[in-house]
């Protein structure tokens, strides 16, 4: 687009059709020449006779204790069929860094089940665990069994798990929900579900956003969250 001085970087941007569809963006690139957005979604119907609105804020997740048990897409809005979240607040995803050593000193273990990891690896709340895996191995599996299993002992009925799914294949999608449903964790997780036909811009906007709402459960809420992440792989190629 030209004419718009005054667009940021980041700014969600809304976009209308004559029919009434609406389109959600996102400003990735300002300068004289003009400003450039990506639209978070399919663009079918989109023509020169769009309306665009900026809307002055970046992308904001709304936040209240109904995101519990619920499924949205990369970039927070619910897929599942499931009533709009009444929120408490909106709060930016792009959120200030948090300083690893103001932190209390992590001495809380976390067990999943897994006697590999428990025995050998132990999670302690507070610590960051990576699963590395070749092609072809069930890495899937694991970290659904971890969904399903995974609490801290004494906290069992405080203690949530936030699942993000990054550019996964849609049966690969589809296990993961299966898994949580079938076993009954989705009653005490948040799913962030970003496919691989899914826009790259929401590819590196689904970890900022199931990491607002799990800061948001935790401090907030006073909850022990766990926050599973896959595959950071096609999270590091949406960077490129």
């Amino acid at each position: 687009m030209r004419g718009v001085p005054d667009a940021a970087y980041d700014e969600i941007v809304k976009i209308y059709s004559e029919e009434g569809r609406e389109w959600l963006g996102r400003v990735i690139e300002t300068g004289r020449e003009g400003t450039v957005i990506q639209v978070l979604g399919d663009t079918e119907g989109l023509n020169v006779d769009s309306y665009v609105r900026f809307t002055g804020e970046p992308l904001q997740m709304p936040l209240s204790d109904e995101i519990i048990g619920r499924v949205f897409d990369g970039s927070g809005k619910p897929i599942d069929g499931g009533p709009p979240i009444r929120a408490e607040e909106k709060r930016d995803i792009n959120g200030a860094p948090i300083n690893p050593s103001m932190r209390d000193y992590p001495d809380e273990f976390v067990e999943t089940g897994i006697s590999a990891i428990d025995g050998m690896l132990s999670l302690v709340r507070g610590q960051k665990l990576p699963i590395f895996s070749e092609s072809g191995l069930p890495h899937n599996r694991l970290a659904a069994q971890i969904a399903r299993q995974a609490y801290v002992p004494g906290k069992e009925e405080r203690f949530v798990i936030v699942f993000a799914a990054i550019g996964l294949k849609h049966d690969e999608v589809l296990f993961f929900r299966r898994e949580f449903e079938e076993f009954g964790a989705l009653s005490r997780s948040v799913l962030f579900l970003n496919l691989a036909n899914d826009p790259v811009i929401e590819r590196i906007t689904t970890p900022r956003v199931a990491l607002t709402a799990a800061e948001y459960l935790a401090f907030d809420l006073g909850m022990d969250v766990l926050v599973i992440m896959g595959d950071m792989t096609n999270y590091c190629e949406a960077l490129k």
